[in-house]
């Protein structure tokens, strides 16, 4: 079922501006690239703020370390690839029961704040990680995610038509954003990151005259 066609709060900016959806940015770390059969191994959301002028910002992180669900695939060149050390004792990962919940509850609950009516995963290359994310809630049995179960923002598309650039390193650099190579493949150091390209690109588009609130966006 599709979500309703109007945010809750017409009034809310956010609302407006994504049609009463609410953009949070997702990253995953993995065990490799199929969904159905690789562990999930971190998780991480940022949800972002409108300022009285209609801009973007980075605003909350929400992140996870998970523990490989039973009967997982853990290929050993993603280990090598994230720099993830399974054995670490510092890693503090949780169980996906309990993480997953955790997650999905701060989702709503800014869902909620901003007046809208669902959330669209924000993500690059998005459909990555929402294919994960998706296989995780049907694992943990959780019955709606706040999460639309297909739409996503993808920023190695936006950053592609905007700065000529699709690799996440390059884009935020084109975008005057530093980053660091070291930290990168961290979820939490990369949702942030994406978040903060996501950020650049919608409030340049809205200086340009791309965006502005109508009447018909109250309707």
């Amino acid at each position: 079922m599709n979500p309703p066609e109007h945010p809750k709060d017409p009034s809310s900016p956010m609302a407006q501006r994504f049609r009463g959806y609410l953009p949070v940015i997702i990253d995953v770390e993995t065990g490799g690239f199929n969904a159905q059969t690789d562990a999930l191994l971190e998780i991480a959301a940022v949800t972002l703020r409108m300022d009285e002028e209609g801009m973007l910002h980075r605003h909350e992180t929400f992140a996870f370390h998970l523990v490989p669900y039973e009967g997982s695939n853990i290929e050993q060149a993603a280990l090598d690839f994230t720099g993830i050390d399974l054995d670490d004792s510092e890693r503090m990962a949780e169980p996906e029961l309990i993480a997953l919940p955790d997650l999905l509850q701060a989702v709503r609950r800014a869902v909620k704040e901003h007046g809208c009516t669902r959330a669209l995963l924000v993500g690059h290359n998005a459909h990555f990680d929402l294919n994960f994310l998706n296989a995780a809630v049907e694992r943990c049995d959780i019955k709606r995610s706040p999460f639309h179960p297909f739409s996503v923002f993808d920023t190695a598309t936006l950053a592609g038509l905007a700065f000529g650039q699709t690799v996440l390193a390059k884009a935020c650099r084109a975008a005057g954003l530093e980053f660091s190579n070291s930290a990168a493949h961290s979820a939490a150091y990369d949702a942030e990151k994406t978040a903060e390209l996501f950020c650049v690109i919608v409030n340049r588009w809205k200086e340009l005259g791309g965006w502005n609130p109508q009447p018909d966006d109250k309707e």
